[in-house]
């Protein structure tokens, strides 16, 4: 049997991580789907945290991550990450700034991460200044940025069941699988009560 000392279990490893990142990328990529810009960039928590700026973020980091950590040089230019860019530039999007260009971004962000996942081997080191300039493998940075870019998904997934009550990442599959308004308000009072049971009330 492959052991974690072989090959095949390495091919494996790698193939496993690839399918992930694609799948919270296409679910954060997702969240946006069917909504105005309005709605794409309203703030519905304390933080400054939005649909299209946890894009807009992600897009930043594939760039950082997979590009300036391995001395690679990104073939796509985002201006939030310039040296001049304000603080905090890329968690929000300007009026001009339009949903489908930083989507457009986003997507070409894609093309450089996967370049140096399948050109480096996952033992290729890199250093993440941010980090302490401390080395890292692009193993280590793989898995950091899965867990990332699936932490951001999740957000994604909360503000936008706040903007129109969708929950869930599978296209057409509600994950809280409660179809009619009578039957989530039941269970949302149910909800509600269990937390003044438990508080005491």
């Amino acid at each position: 049997m492959a052991g974690p000392e072989t090959p095949e279990w390495t091919a494996r490893q790698r193939q496993r991580i690839d399918e992930l990142i694609d799948e919270y990328r296409a679910a954060l990529h997702d969240s946006l789907e069917g909504l105005s810009e309005e709605e794409a960039r309203r703030r519905l928590v304390p933080s400054k945290t939005t649909l299209l700026g946890l894009v807009k973020h992600n897009a930043g980091m594939e760039v950082m991550y997979f590009g300036e950590v391995f001395g690679r040089t990104p073939n796509v230019s985002l201006p939030w990450l310039l040296d001049d860019a304000e603080p905090n530039a890329d968690m929000w999007a300007r009026p001009e700034e339009t949903r489908e260009r930083i989507v457009e971004l986003y997507r070409s962000t894609w093309a450089l991460a996967d370049a140096t996942i399948d050109e480096l081997p996952l033992d290729a080191v890199g250093r993440v200044w941010w980090w302490g300039d401390s080395p890292v493998t692009l193993h280590r940075v793989l898995v950091h940025m899965t867990c990332e870019t699936q932490r951001h998904a999740g957000h994604a997934d909360i503000i936008r069941e706040s903007i129109d009550g969708s929950a869930g990442f599978l296209s057409g599959h509600d994950s809280l699988r409660i179809s009619d308004p009578a039957s989530w308000k039941t269970f949302h009072d149910r909800i509600e009560e269990a937390a003044r049971l438990a508080d005491g009330d």
